[in-house]
């Protein structure tokens, strides 16, 4: 889609309110246009050296006029601000919505916050909406509205009519995709930036170092050079049409003063009328001079928009209408696969291949290997994270593209490495604010997982904030809140990457004890460097070059 179609797309959603600003720019173009003839008569008037009642109400009507064209101005203010507030909520929601939905393998290769970052481009599209649909559709209107009116002066300025749209027509066909062209790269470096500054952020002690952190300045450098470099292009385009505006300026002025002079002399004008006709012609030509300088907006919201489509354009998991979860399954979950293999979109082979397993409710599972060797994306695909390239994945004997993702989500915990806490409350971390969960289940989580003595020593318990990523945290308190999580519901299956790896042994050794627990029956399907999960699991599963190279049971 171009971005020229998602904007009109965005505008469709607010049509009547779209409406409403061209109705109001039509009747103040109206309203303004009327204006120099109130001024002509008034001069006439004033030539006939005669005061008269008439002269009087003419005057109280174009003050009138300009009052009532403010009117209507601070009318389409109001609506064009409902607008933007539209713009903003939707666009908010449009993200929210998307972002935890969106297929994990479209996300590969990129780095998620900085892909959020896009969502700055809603205030853009706020601000340059605004300003198109009152001030773009303000200004053609008296460009139209003036033309018809100076032909009823003289065909003379019919001419002047048609070298004007010609002129547009012109200057928006041989610059328009140049603009926006170089509007679009000028952008991509301007995130570059932002992504270089966002990692500066996050590893700011390793650029404290002074190599490193020339490094960092070099880096930046280089990415400014880009941006800077596309910004001079994009500022040529906009150069090439503003001189383009000043050239036309002066021949038409030059040209339309010649010939109203000629026809005031000629006695085919009075002076009130060329009066009026130079109003006229001063309002036409400062329209254009809006619409030319206002190409710059219409660049950046076009841009904008189709940078928030590389968001919105993100395939997100399809989620089957049909409970093929039924009764059964909320008793106990088996997996299955069969033949699985998986590959990631840019590699020429497949990180599992030919997995064929099955794992009964309760088992207790640990899976060992060497780094890259597949054990992070089996248990990426068992959760549902990631979808297999080929093969079967079955869940109690029915195909895993069949099943209701949130109806299988809803019976698993788990942790995946690099998960951290959000921002917000170790409460609201742990239960996300759902009323179902007891107090009794809350304090057994918290008992098991060993979070309950740093929650007494809190001043606001379970309601102090945590900062992103748990910054003020520990990483064992940090890691001991997502186990919390994990359990609270007391799910089926849990899926675990190195949950305890940050913890000291004895207090992640008690912990793992209770998680594999026989008072527990959920399923455990854990990958951990600890070598006190393999004395407690039931099962071994041992990966190389992703296949399964042995799968050995307990006696």
């Amino acid at each position: 889609m171009t971005p020229l179609k998602r904007f009109y797309h965005l505008l469709e959603l607010d049509k009547k309110d779209i409406y409403q600003i061209f109705f109001y720019a039509i009747f103040a173009g109206l309203v303004s246009l009327s204006l120099p003839l109130g001024i002509q008569a008034i001069i006439t008037f004033i030539q006939s050296g005669r005061v008269s009642v008439s002269w009087i109400v003419l005057i109280i009507l174009v003050v009138g006029g300009v009052a009532l064209v403010g009117v209507l101005s601070f009318m389409q203010l109001r609506i064009t601000e409902n607008l933007q507030q539209k713009i903003f909520v939707r666009a908010s929601f449009e993200f929210a919505a998307r972002l935890p939905k969106i297929k994990s393998e479209e996300l590969y290769g990129t780095y998620p916050p900085e892909l959020t970052n896009r969502f700055f481009d809603t205030l853009t599209i706020q601000k340059g909406t605004s300003k198109l649909l009152t001030d773009f559709s303000a200004a053609l209107l008296q460009i139209t509205f003036g033309i018809i009116l100076l032909s009823l002066y003289h065909p003379y300025f019919i001419v002047f009519g048609l070298l004007l749209f010609l002129l547009l027509y012109f200057i928006f066909k041989f610059s328009y995709k140049s603009g926006l062209e170089t509007s679009l790269k000028e952008s991509k470096f301007k995130y570059k930036v932002a992504g270089w500054l966002q990692e500066m952020a996050r590893n700011n002690f390793s650029f404290r170092n002074e190599l490193n952190y020339d490094f960092a300045l070099q880096k930046n450098n280089s990415i400014v050079a880009g941006y800077l470099n596309y910004r001079e292009k994009h500022f040529s385009v906009i150069k090439k049409q503003f001189t383009q505006l000043i050239i036309f300026k002066v021949i038409i002025t030059a040209s339309l003063l010649s010939i109203g002079g000629y026809l005031v002399l000629s006695q085919e004008m009075n002076i009130g009328q060329f009066v009026a006709a130079e109003i006229i012609i001063l309002l036409v030509i400062t329209s254009v001079e809006k619409i030319i300088l206002g190409l710059e907006s219409f660049y950046d919201v076009l841009t904008s928009v189709e940078k928030i489509g590389q968001v919105t354009d993100l395939a997100l998991e399809e989620n089957s209408e049909s409970d093929s979860l039924n009764d059964h399954c909320y008793n106990s979950i088996s997996l299955e696969t069969e033949n699985l293999k998986f590959k990631f979109p840019d590699s020429p082979t497949y990180a599992l291949d030919s997995i064929t397993i099955k794992i009964d409710q309760g088992e207790k599972i640990v899976i060992e290997g060497e780094n890259g060797s597949g054990k992070t994306t089996l248990i990426r695909l068992l959760s549902g994270l990631l979808r297999q390239s080929s093969g079967a994945f079955y869940i109690n004997d029915d195909t895993f593209r069949k099943i209701n993702l949130k109806q299988y989500r809803s019976q698993i915990g788990s942790i995946i490495h690099n998960e951290t806490p959000f921002e917000g409350t170790i409460l609201e971390n742990i239960t996300f604010n759902d009323p179902m969960i007891s107090t009794e289940d809350l304090k057994w989580a918290l008992d098991g997982v060993q979070l309950s003595p740093l929650i007494k020593l809190l001043p606001k318990g379970l309601n102090t904030h945590i900062h992103p990523e748990g910054k003020q945290l520990s990483s064992s308190n940090a890691q001991k809140i997502l186990l919390a999580r994990s359990i609270i519901h007391k799910p089926k299956v849990l899926f675990y990457e190195d949950p305890t790896d940050t913890m000291d042994e004895k207090v992640a050794n008690e912990i793992i004890d209770f998680i594999t627990s026989d008072k527990n029956k959920w399923t455990i399907i854990v990958s951990s460097k600890n070598p006190y999960w393999k004395t407690k699991t039931t099962r071994k599963i041992t990966m190389q070059n992703g296949q399964i190279i042995l799968d050995q049971k307990k006696q």
